[in-house]
């Protein structure tokens, strides 16, 4: 027999490991399951292609792997004792024999998910500059147009609308009324502030009353924030109470703690204009007293000149002036005059000059052109021996193949016209016929 370590030829049924841990992944990879757990370990670095973190209960622990396109989508930042929400399937490394939870998509479980959301959304427009002081615009101090969105039955319409009544009655209100709680909330609030902005609104105020967390997360939507920070105008909310502080309060030119303190920062009091009014107002009293004082002081000064006792004086320095330029100008005309003169005489001695040497010239050119002219004459051609030759129709013979024999020709010479008769044609190299 053999020790305690002897091995047995291995049952028909048996399986091998490799084969054991090929069944169970394909058991665990056959089907997607939703898993709920708290966060215990995050690692989430630069360079890595996955999030690794680990989930557990009071029982367990499931370690789990995301893709890094996966996770940033998912909007989710994993935080130690974050409760969450997992859907994958389970992944099998036959190698090692180790187990892990692929995850396709994660949200955040329970109460806490709303808030992390928020906080999440926070962070992803503040890194997009939109909640950055340099962006945000000035309120104008004495808006003629204000634009308020709001819902028409809700208390804060009504308190707004009183106070700017109070407060700057001179200015038109332009009220959109909209829903400002619900899923469709934030696209309603959002055709409202575009609304009052294309009506020539001024500023635009974005209000509600108080409630609960869930009751302003409409405020929280992310296409409303971009919606404000892209309005043409600055935009004042109002949302809620002091404790309340939405993300449409982080990205709006100005946060007012209340629906009536948002209507106050657009408004100024009576008292405040009544003040700015006495101060303007003495201002331009001081400033016109002054000008008065500078235009009597320049006066004075100006009705002591001589002109003001001699009315001669204003025009002793024009007399002068005329004498200083009628001796200058008889001065100049004459020596303009001569040497107009001279020009004149200088020119036509040189014109004459050109004009016979022109006249030179051409009797040459038109002496040698002759001379060309004969020597290509025809006449002179024939008086050194040529002739030219022509037949019954007039043409000039040029070649023996226009001459047959017994045709009729005319050759003229020096002195006269000779008439004659083909008897014979030759070419060149070839036999002459006799001349009989």
């Amino acid at each position: 027999m053999g020790g305690p370590f002897a091995t047995e030829a291995p049952a028909s049924d048996a399986l091998g490991v490799s084969e054991a841990m090929g069944l169970a992944k394909t058991a665990l990879e056959s089907f997607t399951v939703k898993i709920v757990g708290e966060v215990s370990e995050v690692s989430v670095k630069p360079g890595y292609k996955a999030a690794y973190f680990t989930i557990k209960d009071a029982k367990s622990a499931l370690p789990c792997m995301m893709w890094n396109n996966r996770y940033a989508a998912s909007g989710v930042q994993l935080q130690m004792g974050m409760l969450v929400e997992v859907v994958g399937r389970f992944t099998l490394y036959v190698a090692k024999g180790r187990m892990n939870f692929d995850v396709s998509s994660i949200q955040v479980a329970g109460q806490g998910d709303l808030r992390i959301r928020v906080a999440n959304l926070a962070r992803k427009l503040e890194a997009e500059g939109l909640m950055a002081r340099e962006r945000k615009r000035p309120i104008p101090k004495y808006p003629e147009r204000i634009g308020v969105v709001t819902s028409p039955r809700g208390a804060a319409v009504h308190d707004v609308m009183r106070t700017l009544r109070r407060r700057f009655p001179i200015a038109d209100v332009l009220l959109a009324g909209v829903p400002v709680e619900g899923e469709r909330a934030p696209s309603h609030i959002i055709q409202g502030i575009e609304a009052v902005a294309a009506a020539g609104a001024e500023v635009v105020l974005v209000v509600r009353g108080g409630g609960s967390y869930e009751d302003l997360m409409p405020f929280n939507d992310e296409q409303l924030a971009r919606a404000i920070a892209a309005c043409p105008v600055p935009v004042v909310t109002g949302i809620g109470h002091e404790p309340d502080n939405s993300i449409a309060d982080m990205v709006s030119d100005f946060r007012a703690s209340t629906p009536t303190a948002a209507a106050e920062t657009v408004s100024p009091s009576r008292e405040y204009l009544q003040n700015a009014f006495s101060i303007r107002s003495k201002a331009l009293a001081d400033r016109v007293s002054s000008r008065i004082e500078f235009a009597s002081a320049h006066l004075a000064r100006v009705e002591t000149r001589p002109v003001f006792s001699d009315t001669m004086q204003l025009f002793a320095g024009d007399a002068l002036s005329i004498d200083h330029f009628e001796n200058r100008l008889r001065a100049g005309l004459g020596e303009a005059v001569s040497r107009r003169e001279r020009d004149v005489a200088i020119r036509g001695d040189a014109i004459a000059r050109q004009g016979r040497d022109l006249l030179d010239r051409r009797e040459r050119e038109i002496a040698l052109a002759a001379a060309r002219l004969s020597d290509l004459s025809p006449l002179n051609v024939i008086a050194r021996g040529y002739s030219i030759t022509r037949n019954a129709a007039g043409s000039v013979v040029r070649s023996v193949s226009q001459v047959e024999t017994g045709e009729r020709l005319e050759v003229t010479v020096a002195d006269g016209v000779v008439a004659c008769e083909a008897v014979g044609v030759g070419r060149d190299g070839s036999p002459k016929p006799p001349i009989s």
